[in-house]
């Protein structure tokens, strides 16, 4: 109940401090390549549930719904834009609005595509399925793009274990500190 409030109050407060900045990236992805400013992908929620998540669209238009590790070629499909919106997680802002319609958290593990179906299956089995995604996670910051799913479901383990909200505010200070340094980001 407390971590729901405090999403509602964080996810609030984000959408109308960073309002400004949430218009001037919308304007500069649409300046940047031809398409919507928003991309919404399809996700699993909590207990499996599908949602569609909005990013601000770093690829270009026509790329795979997959995975970018997944592509041969991410650098083909990824805008000038997009690379520095990926390395900061700008383009994760927009699923602020996810937070406050309670499809997400602020933090949680990070929702699994529509078709990852070993992701969904590991965390399945461990019983992180019943928790609400998050906006970053403790996989999140230890590693991000670069782990493998067996070591992603891990942490998503031991951060159900280890829940609480002196942990959810020190993943959230280490995703601060990633998203100015880009670290862990691949593409």
């Amino acid at each position: 109940m407390l971590k729901r409030l405090l999403d509602l109050l964080g996810a609030g407060l984000g959408l109308v401090v960073l309002s400004p900045l949430l218009v001037a990236l919308a304007i500069a992805v649409r300046l940047d390549s031809p398409g919507p400013a928003l991309h919404r992908s399809r996700r699993v929620g909590r207990g499996g549930r599908l949602f569609a998540m909005p990013k601000f669209r770093t690829m270009r238009m026509g790329a795979p719904d997959v995975a970018t590790h997944l592509l041969p070629d991410p650098d083909q499909w990824v805008t000038k834009l997009g690379r520095a919106l990926r390395r900061t997680s700008l383009d994760e802002l927009p699923q602020l609005w996810c937070v406050l319609k309670g499809d997400m958290s602020l933090v949680g593990p990070r929702p699994a595509l529509f078709n990852q179906d070993d992701l969904v299956a590991l965390r399945t089995q461990a019983g992180v399925q019943r928790l609400r995604p998050g906006l970053t996670g403790w996989a999140q910051i230890n590693g991000r793009d670069e782990l493998p799913i067996p070591e992603k479901v891990r942490l998503d383990t031991e951060y159900l274990e280890r829940m609480s909200m002196g942990f959810d505010l020190r993943i959230l200070l280490a995703t601060a500190c990633a998203a100015i340094t880009g670290r862990h980001v691949s593409h």
